[in-house]
């Protein structure tokens, strides 16, 4: 009866299980129609050219890590939203978004001017030529949605920072289907289309992610949002906002940048032990997203719940949501672990469906080989992502910003090290991987422990109820 009373306890109470689910479960579906998306656009890529698969690895984490600095800095808008909403204050809100947009606009040059760098950033690290051509081609193309996905994102922060996840999951679920049939098309060239490989999943994508801004911009002008959040008003530029906000934005978009930067070099280095390691490796990654990008809902969804309990005064209801939300993501990611082992073979049965049988035999032998090291090392993952939420929404961002640069500077070290003094070779960097997961989720977890967390808040003295 008392086991019993306490499982009760533990998903009916506040903070508890009913209510860190019915908010992450909405942002954890949203990504995870992400992961499917990138699953079936890896697979398309396979089942078209192994080539092409190789290189959407390396030139869309590179895409990635471009984009990571201001998508990290307009999300941390969440972190304003939730604790602006915890103390009951809708004009900063719509303040708040607003601030969030016009970073998001003023990224949109930056990124174009990136595209006719792409030949001389890929030719940078000696690739295949049968692979780099299409890196070039893959990341050009991206680029031209890039502005639109730090927009959309800023756009979003107004339903998530609330906790009105369910917007965000409508919308990215519609935009990612979209992006899965564009990509058929043009992938292959179906219904009359012309055949553009990867170039045309770049280009399903960059609709994809237009669709999705234009989609929030429509939302966020209907009278009942203008009038509660004041965001007729609120467009205008308030620089003592926009400079709260990059203050504490500022290290999160750093920090994410830092980490893709660092794991993007990894795979690069990964992409010199040829197509076949490369390609196994992408496939690795990309059955991994079905565990990993959900997670990332999980991490949103602490951060947004620890941000209104602290300025609503409730520490402790702030500690229950993560440690809660620790449990789900523990359990998400155990099945994925588990499966990863006993299973491997079902998770690459649809990338098998359509390439050449010679051809992915000798890419699932490698795959089967690093599906192993994502078992080990996606239970800490899914620790660390927790905790980093939980902290990043207390204000803790410069903390994390130099862990990651710590944990990513000495990674890289021992890493090209280990490579060019032993040559490591393709299993020397997964593993090294795994240590670097392993040591990150031991670190936040310390620090969520040490609790200097508690006493963070982002908003302003006069909205804000500790100090």
């Amino acid at each position: 009866m008392l086991a019993e009373a306490t499982k009760a306890n533990w998903w009916k109470r506040e903070s508890g299980g009913r209510e860190v689910l019915a908010l992450a479960l909405p942002l954890m579906i949203s990504s995870g129609f992400l992961s499917l998306m990138l699953f079936i656009d890896r697979m398309f890529l396979f089942w078209h050219s192994p080539p092409e698969l190789a290189a959407a690895m390396p030139a869309g984490m590179c895409y990635w890590t471009l984009l990571c600095f201001p998508l990290g800095l307009v999300s941390y808008v969440n972190t304003f939203v939730a604790q602006y909403h915890g103390v009951a204050q809708p004009q900063r809100i719509g303040t708040a978004v607003s601030q969030g947009i016009w970073l998001g606009i003023s990224s949109l040059p930056l990124f174009l001017c990136l595209i006719p760098l792409a030949p001389m950033l890929f030719r940078f690290f000696e690739h295949p030529e049968e692979v780099l051509k299409f890196e070039i081609v893959y990341f050009q193309f991206l680029m031209l949605g890039a502005g639109a996905g730090v927009i959309s994102a800023a756009q979003a922060t107004y339903y998530t920072g609330r906790g009105i996840t369910r917007v965000e999951m409508y919308i990215s679920v519609a935009s990612t289907c979209l992006n899965a049939l564009l990509d058929y098309v043009l992938i292959f060239g179906a219904g009359g289309f012309p055949e553009l490989g990867i170039a045309g999943a770049a280009i399903a994508t960059a609709i994809a992610q237009w669709i999705k801004v234009i989609a929030y911009f429509f939302l966020l002008r209907r009278p009942a949002v203008r009038n509660k959040f004041f965001l007729p008003t609120s467009r205008r530029l308030d620089f003592t906002l926009m400079r709260r906000i990059v203050r504490y934005g500022g290290p999160s978009g750093l920090q994410f940048f830092v980490e893709s930067l660092a794991f993007t070099w990894v795979i690069f280095e990964m992409g010199q032990n040829g197509v076949i390691a490369m390609a196994a490796t992408t496939l690795a990654f990309n059955i991994n997203s079905v565990a990993f990008i959900p997670m990332n809902g999980i991490s949103i969804a602490v951060s947004i719940l620890v941000g209104q309990k602290l300025t609503a005064s409730r520490v402790d209801l702030a500690a229950r949501a993560t440690w809660t939300a620790l449990v789900i993501g523990l359990l998400y990611t155990g099945i994925f672990a588990a499966a990863y082992l006993a299973i491997p073979d079902w998770f690459l049965w649809g990338h098998a469906r359509g390439a050449d049988p010679e051809t992915f035999s000798a890419v699932r032998d490698v795959a089967v080989v690093l599906l192993r090291f994502v078992a080990v090392y996606c239970i800490f993952d899914s620790m660390q992502l927790v905790f980093v939420g939980a902290i990043k929404g207390a204000g803790d961002t410069w903390f994390v910003l130099r862990t990651t640069v710590w944990i990513s500077t000495i990674g890289l070290l021992i890493g090209t090290l280990g490579e060019r003094q032993f040559a490591g070779g393709l299993y020397w960097w997964w593993s090294l991987i795994a240590a670097w997961i392993f040591l990150l989720g031991v670190i936040y977890l310390g620090r969520f422990q040490q609790g200097k967390w508690r006493e963070m808040r982002v908003i302003e003295t006069e909205f804000n109820p500790k100090t």
